[in-house]
């Protein structure tokens, strides 16, 4: 028997209209748990890296965390994987609502989708039934709509439902699976969908998932809960809004926007409106997102409701989250009203609501600039809001200038040329950010927006404050019940972070930044292996989830034994085997930079040595590389076997030889100086 997981995959051939149900391994789940850890595995065993993200080859993986519909509270995350056709790397986002417990229930833990169907089709597991069905009457429709007429038409009021809309189906690079009331968009994994004929998933599940010890789980999934409830009654002091509770950030709930339109940059990461926010705009937006904001909503077994429902006059009811409600609203440089309007409409063709604001406002500036002219943009109105609609239709349709700029901001520019690649300044591995402008270069940040493999800060920054506490009382406040650290030595980072005359007047030493970047980065991969969401573990400040409790937790559900150190060393191995499959692909040292604008004051040695630690703190080389000796380490020897096949390792030695053969041989002129 199986404990937590089910231990059944589904694999789907589309080219074949193939249906498997594969056992699964269980030393696999003890070397990487589950979710995105064992994603990885399957890719680097089985997509080698000469394939494209549009060859049939190209693998598709829907994952439940291992935890995922356990009692576990948050637990419900769904992990998407495959290879991106934006940044070309591995690609994989995370999705909450009900869809991966549902998988479970329905008794499986991967949907495994491989090859590409000759005509649109959805898939409908239901227990143990599982039909590719015909979808030709859903080309075209919206995602929302897709999954109400799907539901409709299997007669299943609570199947859940994973689909593309008109931009999957056109294969824009940054299209997204939308999923009720969250959504996997990141990356462009929509469009591999799409390119494999694959309208939606559907599933419905009434089976029991088993669990190794009860007892003790529910024990400890109360702990959670009442750790919940009293960070609810207890925000954290000195902080903004957004900082102070749990859950992904409260956007639906909140008004306070002051931190964000200052700090977050608008157009495509042009500038910052430092004196933008101010009781008059306040006061408007605050009435618009009460009349908009229908009500909050929660995923699948959470307290918090981190989602609102959405009614507009000129829109049907919809699902928003996060940082949607701004990101529109930021790139064309207008109100609360436009960005509730559009995120609605660009949710049901399905795109990112990160990197589609961005493109728009990088044509608008291109336009501004004389690059692009009414030549290129037929008929683009003078309105500022109705020319962000405009480029929307023409993305999602991949019509005229559309079938350019929905490439993304970094392929676009140098397919327009004429200087567009200068407006490229908010890109990372092709990959478009979140807009940010600030003051002086932060190490920290630096670190996780150069090196992060999910390419996406959101999904690997947390727990740290973003800005020291003024006062030394309101820092020891803060320290006195973190329990949540690793290790006490970074209580002292805090306690003396800001202090004249300190190690931590500003930020960390180098040293000091590795051992707190990867705190971070650990506790979003044990998250995505275990399907727990990031707003209750690795995103917030001082959240129920933690290195200390999440191994008890791991081992109750599972049965296996697994204590701080070996779940810390799971991660570290799921993060190492991701960034050689990125390795493997071509990604080097050269690749890892943030924009050069995020913040105003940069300090290339200092960042160079931030790499240098960083990658020494690791155990990869120099080219950011892992080191034989911590592939086998972390018992990753096939990997390490793999690059000395493809000799991997000797580009350097190759590159060193290269550069000294170049240099001018010394002559005896030279030597007597």
């Amino acid at each position: 028997m199986r404990f937590a997981e089910t231990g059944i995959n589904l694999e789907i051939d589309l080219s074949r209209g193939s249906i498997e149900k594969e056992g699964t391994d269980p030393g696999l789940t003890e070397l990487h748990l589950g979710g995105l850890g064992t994603n990885a595995r399957m890719l680097w065993d089985r997509v080698p890296p000469e394939t494209k993200p549009f060859d049939p080859e190209n693998l598709l993986i829907f994952s439940a965390g291992i935890l995922a519909g356990t009692p576990a509270p948050g637990a419900n995350r769904t992990i998407v994987s495959t290879f991106s056709p934006q940044t070309l790397l591995m690609a994989y986002s995370i999705m909450g609502g009900f869809w991966a417990p549902e998988l479970k229930f329905a008794g499986y833990d991967k949907v495994v989708i491989r090859g590409r169907s000759p005509e649109l089709v959805y898939l409908w597991i239901h227990n143990d039934k599982v039909e590719i069905r015909d979808a030709s009457h859903l080309k075209g429709k919206g995602s929302l709509e897709t999954a109400e007429l799907i539901r409709q038409e299997l007669k299943e009021p609570k199947a859940q439902v994973a689909t593309i809309g008109l931009a999957g189906e056109n294969r824009v690079y940054f299209a997204s699976i939308e999923q009720g009331r969250s959504s996997a968009s990141r990356g462009g994994i929509g469009a591999v969908m799409g390119d494999k004929g694959l309208k939606a998933i559907a599933v419905r599940g009434t089976k029991d998932i088993n669990i190794a010890q009860p007892a003790e789980f529910f024990e400890l999934c109360t702990e959670v809960l009442k750790y919940i409830q009293h960070r609810g009654e207890n925000p954290i002091k000195g902080v903004p809004p957004i900082l102070a509770g749990l859950g992904s950030p409260q956007e639906m709930s909140l008004h306070d926007e002051q931190w964000h339109t200052a700090s977050f940059a608008w157009g495509n990461a042009r500038e910052r409106r430092k004196n933008f926010w101010n009781e008059e705009v306040e006061a408007k937006w605050k009435e618009t997102q009460d009349k908009t904001v229908e009500r909050l909503i929660s995923c699948y077994n959470c307290p918090m409701k981190c989602g609102g429902i959405i009614t507009h006059p000129k829109l049907e009811r919809y699902m928003m989250k996060c940082y949607s409600k701004l990101t529109y609203t930021m790139a064309a440089m207008s109100d609360l009203d436009f960005g509730f309007r559009i995120a609605g409409l660009a949710q049901e063709y399905g795109v990112d609501g990160y990197t589609t604001p961005q493109v728009m406002a990088f044509a608008v500036e291109l336009y501004e600039a004389s690059i692009l002219t009414d030549q290129d943009m037929p008929g683009f109105p003078a309105d500022n809001e109705e020319r962000f609609f405009y480029l929307l239709e023409k993305i999602v349709r991949r019509e005229g200038i559309g079938d350019v700029l929905a490439d993304g901001v970094y392929w676009a520019a140098r397919k327009i040329g004429k200087g567009a690649e200068a407006y490229d300044h908010n890109t990372i591995k092709k990959h478009e950010q979140i807009p940010i402008k600030l003051g002086t270069l932060n190490p920290i940040y630096y670190l996780m927006w150069s090196t992060g493999e999910k390419i996406n800060i959101t999904q690997i920054e947390g727990q740290i404050p973003q800005a020291p506490f003024p006062t030394k009382e309101e820092r020891e406040e803060f320290v006195k019940d973190w329990i949540q650290v690793p290790k006490e030595e970074i209580k002292d980072f805090v306690l003396n972070w800001g202090e004249p005359g300190t190690a931590f007047p500003n930020f960390p030493t180098p040293e000091a930044t590795c051992e707190l970047v990867e705190w971070q980065e650990t506790m979003h991969y044990i998250d995505d292996a275990t399907g727990i969401c990031a707003g209750l573990s690795s995103f917030p400040i001082k959240p129920p989830y933690h290195i200390h409790n999440l191994p008890r937790l791991i081992s109750s559900a599972t049965g296996m034994d697994i204590d701080e150190a070996k779940l810390w060393q799971i991660a570290r191995r799921n993060r190492t085997l991701i960034r050689a499959i990125n390795v493997r692909r071509g990604m080097r040292r050269a690749d890892e930079k943030p924009p050069e604008d995020h913040w105003k004051r940069r300090f290339p040695e200092i960042e160079a040595k931030l790499l240098d630690e960083y990658y020494k703190f690791k155990g990869w080389n120099n080219e950011g590389i892992p080191t034989k000796e911590t592939l086998e380490e972390l018992g990753l020897d096939y990997v390490s076997q793999d690059f000395e096949q493809r000799g991997v390792y000797k580009e350097k030695k190759a590159k060193a030889a290269k550069s000294t053969k170049s240099q001018k041989p010394a002559t005896k002129r030279d030597s007597k100086k």
